[in-house]
């Protein structure tokens, strides 16, 4: 599903079909490495499908579905850099692309915004960043699998070091007035990633 997507997006902006799949096919090499539990193709299809049911109050599709594939583009759990360096990586391959200057802007903005997930100004930001916290709002059962796969992307800290950290983003997340910025994803999920993030701190202190 997500290779007809991405093709179809890109044949908007380029009709060399070597070029496209050779895009595709770096999306799925980075995603598919062997350190990636999380941050990998399932995630960015949750995402989707999230996206998917709000796609009608989304001012510009395209560039979050570009948002969407290029995010965690660069992934390393021991780096603190990997936004940056996905909206980088992101700019680069847009420019190839001759996507208007104040369009690749935005995605820049929207993938950046993932290192925080504060309220932005633009609504179309804050819906691609309440899609990808909606994992937080899922059933426990998901929930706990979401996190023992982001535990073992971080498997290179002892586990001291890498619950403490835990903790704090969490209660980063809880002590935030809102999770989700947007009224949809709020009443979706806001109830739910609460108690799954006090349940996980629970279980990490």
């Amino acid at each position: 599903m997500l290779k007809e997507v991405f093709i179809s997006l890109v044949s908007k902006y380029s009709q060399d079909k070597e070029y496209i799949d050779s895009l595709w096919n770096e999306v799925v090499k980075n995603h598919g490495k062997k350190n990636r539990h999380y941050h990998n193709l399932s995630h960015l299809e949750n995402l989707y499908s999230n996206l998917l049911a709000v796609k009608k109050e989304i001012l510009d599709w395209d560039i979050v579905l570009f948002a969407l594939f290029y995010h965690d583009y660069i992934y390393n759990a021991l780096k603190q850099d990997n936004e940056e360096r996905s909206a980088q990586k992101a700019i680069k391959i847009f420019s190839s692309l001759s996507i208007d200057p104040d369009r690749i802007e935005l995605c820049k903005k929207m993938i950046l915004a993932t290192k925080g997930h504060q309220v932005s100004k633009s609504n179309d930001i804050n819906y691609f960043t309440d899609a990808d916290l909606s994992i937080l709002g899922s059933s426990w059962t998901v929930y706990e699998t979401y996190y023992k796969n982001v535990k073992k992307e971080y498997k290179y800290y002892p586990d001291f070091m890498y619950n403490k950290g835990r903790v704090n983003v969490l209660k980063h997340f809880i002590n935030m007035p809102r999770i989700f910025k947007t009224d949809y994803f709020y009443s979706k999920f806001e109830k739910q990633a609460k108690n799954n993030l006090q349940q996980e701190i629970g279980l990490l202190s």
